[in-house]
């Protein structure tokens, strides 16, 4: 494919083409007339060969092809948006800009929080927006940091793109401080009798993965989509759970838990930042990468502070 010979305006059309399902809407959405829209959508489906639209009564449906390529178009639009937002010069005292980063709930409070308030301080024009990684973040990696500033997740997730290391952890384990079955050790025999409540993202699911290589399939109770909750799905039950230290933390002030070595070697935690490289030489993402290593330094330097406290 020749880049050159095409009209990129035509992502533009074909986005909210696939999005509407109406071609005086998506006209009216980017700007065009209503008979500029219809020949933007000819165009359209002469180079794809196909309807993309069809119509079905008095409204349109997505062709296969369209429903495909619903969500390529919008990736590529916004990639588009990225690319020629690109700086050479970021003066972060005076920009105005948002940075968006996709993130667990866990990411968010721990290096999130610290990374927000360094911004506040140095950038008071600078937005951070955090959200939720797809579960297909996996499978459409590029696709997804293509159109974002950056993803945390612990290494062994993803591979194949930049990243900077920010901070380590460690798992403990978490039960109810009145556990009935419980004192002040847990054993391998606990972890495969005993209830569990589990963070339920397939992508990070440190309990099965870990509990599987010591041949335990652990009864799961209750799964949930935060690591934050899980404190509460332990509350006065038989349950118990794994944790990061940095959250154990504040888990044992919110709720009626107690925070206990695991039974064995677990594995740490290592938690990166990743980017795709088309973000590699624009000067605002320079300088969020650089803040990011600074305040993963300062985390780096008190990974265990009070950590016998909880234990």
């Amino acid at each position: 494919m020749n880049l050159s010979r095409l009209d990129l305006n035509l992502v533009v059309a074909l986005r909210a083409l696939l999005e509407e399902r109406n071609v005086t809407r998506a006209g009216e959405r980017i700007g065009l007339s209503q008979p500029a829209m219809s020949a933007a959508l000819s165009r359209l489906r002469r180079h794809f060969d196909d309807e993309l639209l069809a119509r079905t009564g008095n409204s349109y449906e997505l062709t296969p092809l369209g429903v495909a390529l619903r969500d390529r178009s919008a990736t590529a639009c916004d990639l588009l948006e990225r690319v020629f937002s690109s700086q050479a010069d970021f003066d972060p005292a005076a920009e105005s800009r948002e940075f968006t980063l996709l993130a667990s709930d866990y990411g968010a409070a721990v290096f999130g929080a610290a990374l927000a308030r360094a911004v506040h301080h140095e950038a008071p024009g600078i937005r951070l927006a955090f959200q939720h990684p797809a579960p297909s973040v996996t499978e459409n990696t590029a696709a997804l940091l293509s159109t974002v500033d950056g993803l945390l997740m612990p290494h062994g997730v993803i591979d194949g793109f930049p990243a900077i290391d920010l901070y380590q952890d460690r798992w403990l384990c978490l039960i109810a401080d009145d556990h009935p079955e419980v004192g002040d050790t847990l054993t391998l025999d606990h972890l495969a009798r005993l209830p569990w409540a589990v963070y339920q993202r397939p992508y990070d699911a440190p309990a099965a993965r870990q509990l599987s290589m010591l041949g335990i399939s652990p009864h799961v109770e209750v799964s949930v989509q935060t690591f934050q909750l899980l404190p509460h799905m332990i509350e006065g039950t038989r349950r118990v759970a794994m944790i990061q230290e940095r959250l154990a933390r504040r888990a044992v002030g919110s709720a009626g838990v107690r925070v206990l070595p695991c039974p064995f070697e677990a594995v740490p935690v290592q938690v990166a930042l990743w980017w795709h490289p088309v973000h590699a030489q624009d000067a605002a993402h320079i300088w969020l990468r650089r803040k990011a290593a600074e305040v993963g330094e300062t985390l780096r330097g008190t990974p265990t502070e009070g950590a016998e406290d909880l234990l």
